[in-house]
């Protein structure tokens, strides 16, 4: 808020003399006989005949300077106000100084005052720095009982907790100004051995000290709701509840955001009480917090689904129902690729080595899976009969159908997952993409190499990126799924 003519924010009081900024003459006439006299005030530069006059003259009273520091003194007694203000005059430095009697009339002009409130009323100044008398009585509605000297300075770090704080005590009070700065002030100075210039800079130097604290102390809150937010995404992530499936399942999830553990693509694994083996992998389109939240409300739909007894079609359409309530506009849809694994024989025992696996594979617009096989030649699946993604058309839609595949695994197959995150990287400096023809080739180099699971996978992503020339922009999943006989490992 723009102070009055003479300095003074709106409803502060007057200080003794101070009219039409008579006190500030006054100390700088006492103090002349110490001081040679100032410079006369340089003339305005007369302008080049091309130029614009009055642009130049315009120009030199119109410079910009340093914007004053605006001080707010909280003192009761109005002589060692006065000397307050006369020793600012004196330092020379640009301080816009404001008095209050108390904490009460402080508070008033400290205080952000709400937008009903400054209805019909003058906004508050926003002071850079306080100056607080500790001699002064504090000047509140409820003092405390035990009494250490600081209670106004406590009441003025509650109201103004962002202001910086410079305390005044007496020459006795030295130890109490230092727990004045051990309470939250940022300097004290003794009163009567406090010249122009040494306030002046205490003032400078406790503004800067404050804004150096704040500085810290949003960063520390930054760094504290980052580890909160990767515990809480952490935890988000999903857990594969596949004991007894004698599966080995390896999974990588790298965002496409900086600094976050989610994205829009999710992934989960899981086994039914009859040994069904029920896996997926979706895309969410987009790659903001709200999709990161859709994603991961599809996967526990997914879930609950899955042990709900719903599978195939019936799975698929309940969970569009999900997105069409969940998400935040019409435009939002999911790619969805599921498989469904049965029972090894009739008895779904692990010791039943050796025969032929049956699967089925549903795709809602999603890449079709690569079967990788013994030879080091990865297979892409047949994506004949992927239906379309999940919100893209209503489900009473007779092309909103989600047929399966039927699969034969046999023995020692393996099976890769990914969101289309892995294929839609660069190759070179170009406009071409990897694809899937492209990954198929990537995976049968590596798997050539003698690579498996997680070394696998972790090589392809790497020499992804460098086909990209740097990190995917995309989020990306990537699932390994293999039979293991021996035992569930988790990569």
């Amino acid at each position: 808020m723009p102070a009055t003519g003479d300095g003074r924010a709106p409803g502060a009081a007057d200080l003794p003399g101070a009219v039409d900024g008579a006190l500030a003459d006054r100390a700088r006439t006492r103090s002349a006989g110490d001081r040679s006299a100032a410079p006369a005030t340089a003339p305005t530069p007369i302008p080049h005949p091309r130029s614009d006059a009055s642009a130049a003259v315009r120009d030199s009273r119109t410079a910009p300077s340093a914007a004053p520091l605006k001080l707010l003194v909280i003192e009761d007694d109005a002589s060692d106000a006065q000397l307050l203000k006369a020793a600012v005059a004196d330092s020379g430095a640009p301080i816009e100084i404001h008095w209050a009697r108390g904490l009460e009339q402080a508070s008033e002009l400290l205080a952000p005052a709400s937008a009903a409130a400054r209805r019909g009323r003058p906004r508050s100044t926003d002071f850079s720095c306080v100056l607080l008398d500790l001699a002064a009585p504090a000047d509140l509605p409820h003092p405390s009982d035990a009494s250490d000297g600081l209670e106004g300075l406590h009441e003025l770090l509650r109201r103004a907790p962002h202001t910086a704080v410079v305390v005044l005590t007496d020459a006795a009070g030295a130890e109490l100004g230092a727990a004045a700065v051990a309470a939250g002030a940022q300097d004290f100075l003794i009163k009567h051995e406090t010249d122009g210039p040494l306030l002046a800079r205490a003032l400078r130097y406790a503004v800067e000290r404050k804004r150096a604290d704040e500085s810290q102390r949003r960063l520390v809150e930054a760094e504290l709701r980052g580890q909160e937010n990767a515990r809480l995404q952490r935890h988000l992530l999903p857990t594969p509840l596949l004991d007894g499936a004698g599966l080995s399942f390896t999974r990588r999830y790298r965002p496409g955001r900086r600094r976050a553990l989610l994205g829009g693509d999710f992934y989960d694994a899981v086994r039914t009480d009859d040994g069904t083996v029920h896996v997926v992998i979706g895309d969410v389109c987009g790659h903001g917090p709200d999709e990161a939240a859709l994603g991961v409300a599809l996967r526990i739909a997914w879930r609950t689904l899955v042990f709900a007894g719903l599978t195939g079609e019936a799975l698929l359409t309940t969970l569009q129902h999900v997105l069409e309530h969940e998400r935040r506009s019409d435009e939002i849809f999911a790619t969805l690729c599921m498989l469904v694994i049965e029972p090894r024989g009739a008895t779904g025992r692990l010791d039943e080595l050796g025969a032929v696996e049956t699967a089925r594979l549903y795709l809602a617009g999603h890449p079709a899976p690569l079967l990788l096989g013994s030879d080091h030649r990865p297979v892409m699946l047949p994506a004949d009969l992927a239906g379309p993604a999940l919100g893209l058309l209503p489900c009473d839609d007779c092309d909103a159908v989600w047929p399966a595949h039927r699969l034969e695994l046999h023995p020692g197959w393996r099976l890769l997952l990914y969101t289309d995150g892995l294929i839609e990287g660069r190759v070179g400096a170009g406009s071409r993409r990897l694809g899937q023809d492209g990954l198929a080739d990537l995976i049968g180099d590596h798997l050539a190499a003698g690579l498996t699971r997680g070394r696998l996978v972790d090589s392809a992503i790497a020499e992804v990126e460098e086909l990209n020339g740097g990190a995917l922009a995309d989020d990306v999943a990537v699932l390994l799924l293999e039979r293991n006989p021996v035992q569930l490992i988790l990569g």
